[in-house]
């Protein structure tokens, strides 16, 4: 009679290919700042699998969360598993392009994963920016024209481009300073609003209610909420739906920071 052992376990294939973990490695700081930057979920899985491939990897699996990515690949008989941990969820288009110029490069067969590691560390403090008061004008003068299109009346208009502008300047400040982006909301929209309503009453503006909703419009999270829609279609219904929630949240935060302010001005919602 043959006795099987229960007991044997299978020893796994040690790693015997170093550069994998570079490889690995650097595909996952490229789909963090991918998703940090605002993209889609597809667009960071399809990148990253180009960036494996592109370093020589046979095989990428990636599970994108949306407080962490993980990625599987394997080359030959190595396989390296690595996760990593996402930052808050943005918007920043330069970044974006950069990256994905970066992606090109790779694929193109011009970079080493550590070149590649070494310049995707460095992408983000590398990537030029629009000076921080530049940023608070034309968010002001935005969030009025939309207000135009609302049916806020001309007298109303500095005032919501003074209200957005200033608004725009406190949540940059607050950003960098950490603070919980639902509170950056609920603060911002009931000082943007606040300041608004006052100076479109002030001004003789008979549409203070479309003043004080124009005013936030620059917090509205559209690229989050068009993100959450495209992953759930695209397949990819969990990081997806928590997008979704998050936006929810953040319009819900607005909204309350908008109610406050009508009340304490005593406007009619």
């Amino acid at each position: 009679m043959n006795i099987v052992d229960s007991t044997k376990v299978t020893v796994p294939v040690p790693l015997n290919d170093p550069e994998l973990e570079q490889i690995a490695m650097t595909t996952l700081l490229i789909g963090r700042l991918l998703m940090e930057s605002g993209a889609r979920a597809e667009v960071v899985h399809e990148d990253c699998s180009i960036v494996a491939h592109g370093f020589g990897a046979d095989h990428v699996d990636l599970r994108s969360g949306y407080a962490s990515v993980d990625i599987t690949v394997s080359r030959g008989a190595s396989t390296i598993t690595r996760t990593m941990e996402v930052g808050p969820h943005g918007v920043d288009h330069r970044l974006s392009h950069a990256l994905r110029d970066l992606v090109r490069r790779i694929q193109q067969a011009n970079l080493t994963p550590s070149e590649a590691l070494a310049k995707a560390t460095g992408l983000r403090s590398d990537t030029p920016h629009f000076a921080p008061w530049l940023v608070a004008l034309t968010s002001g003068i935005a969030c009025a024209a939309f207000g135009r299109l609302l049916g806020l009346d001309w007298p109303a208009f500095l005032p919501v481009a003074a209200a957005g502008a200033i608004g725009q300047a406190v949540r940059q400040v607050m950003l960098r300073r950490l603070v919980n982006v639902f509170v950056i909301a609920a603060c911002v929209a009931l000082l943007s609003s606040s300041l608004a309503g006052l100076g479109a009453s002030r001004a003789g503006s008979a549409t203070v209610n479309v003043a004080m909703v124009a005013s936030v419009l620059m917090l509205v999270p559209g690229v989050p909420a068009f993100n959450a829609q495209s992953d759930i279609m695209e397949g990819h219904p969990t990081l997806g739906t928590a997008r979704g929630i998050c936006v929810i949240m953040l319009l819900t935060f607005i909204a309350i920071g908008v109610l406050l302010a009508q009340v304490l001005l005593g406007v009619q919602p």
